[in-house]
């Protein structure tokens, strides 16, 4: 591979930590026509991290990319990858998405109800492990798996299809997850973000964003990843 910034895990979760609050732009909304482009393009709106939706037709009813096209994808930037695996059995691939190049890997609850093997061993790959959780999924259900985990990604829409409206409901599990961890794990929210529910998202506990159309259906993706950054750095001053 062509990276020249590879870094360790436990890199990768100070990298994060300096640039919260992360905004992180999800592919699935790009123009896969123009990849490169685009990605030149998030590079110069200073992005900090590229999302990775990853869909198998099976756990979701859509289906997007897997690791060769990811490996393709990382040749073009040192950006970090980070891989949301909404897919049935994750442990039968994981291999593979860990040699494309992911640098942080989440799975779902409810894809491998007991994912403390996955967990484990992609933080042995030196990789940053991320548990993810559906709408209708309660916070108990990763709890005996949080000290196994340095994210968790609460989903605020149905997984499988972009552009969907928030579910307030997720910023109850933020502040639970929050009061049950402290800052020990970095919370991340899915499914959509923008500027009318990002404060919200920001003073519950999240400091990691996942954003599609709010970034994508504008031009200019700079001005609307500063944009989302300041309103989420101003609701940390207020929370």
């Amino acid at each position: 591979m062509s990276r020249t910034n590879v870094r360790s895990r436990k890199a990768l979760l100070e990298y994060l930590r300096d640039h919260s609050p992360v905004i992180a732009p999800s592919m699935l909304k790009c123009d896969f026509a123009n990849l490169k482009r685009e990605i030149e393009q998030l590079e110069s709106a200073d992005a900090a991290v590229l999302h990775w939706d990853v869909m198998d037709g099976h756990f979701v009813p859509n289906m997007t990319y897997g690791p060769p096209l990811i490996e393709q994808w990382r040749e073009i930037t040192d950006l970090p990858f980070d891989a949301h695996l909404m897919i049935s059995n994750p442990e039968e691939s994981l291999d593979e998405y860990l040699e494309a190049g992911c640098d942080m890997i989440t799975v779902h609850i409810e894809a491998i109800p007991h994912p403390a093997n996955i967990l484990k061993k992609i933080r042995d790959a030196d990789r940053v492990a991320g548990i993810s959780l559906n709408p209708e999924t309660g916070v108990e259900e990763i709890e005996p798996y949080l000290d196994l985990c340095d994210m968790v990604l609460v989903m605020s829409v149905h997984p499988g299809f972009g552009g969907q409206k928030f579910l307030l409901g997720s910023l109850g599990k933020l502040k639970a997850l929050r009061k049950m961890k402290g800052t020990e794990i970095i919370l991340s929210i899915d499914g959509g973000v923008g500027e009318t529910t990002i404060s919200e998202a920001t003073q519950s506990g999240a400091i990691f964003f996942v954003v599609g159309s709010a970034i994508f259906e504008n031009s200019d993706y700079k001005r609307s990843i500063e944009h989302l950054s300041e309103l989420a750095q101003n609701s940390i001053a207020l929370s």
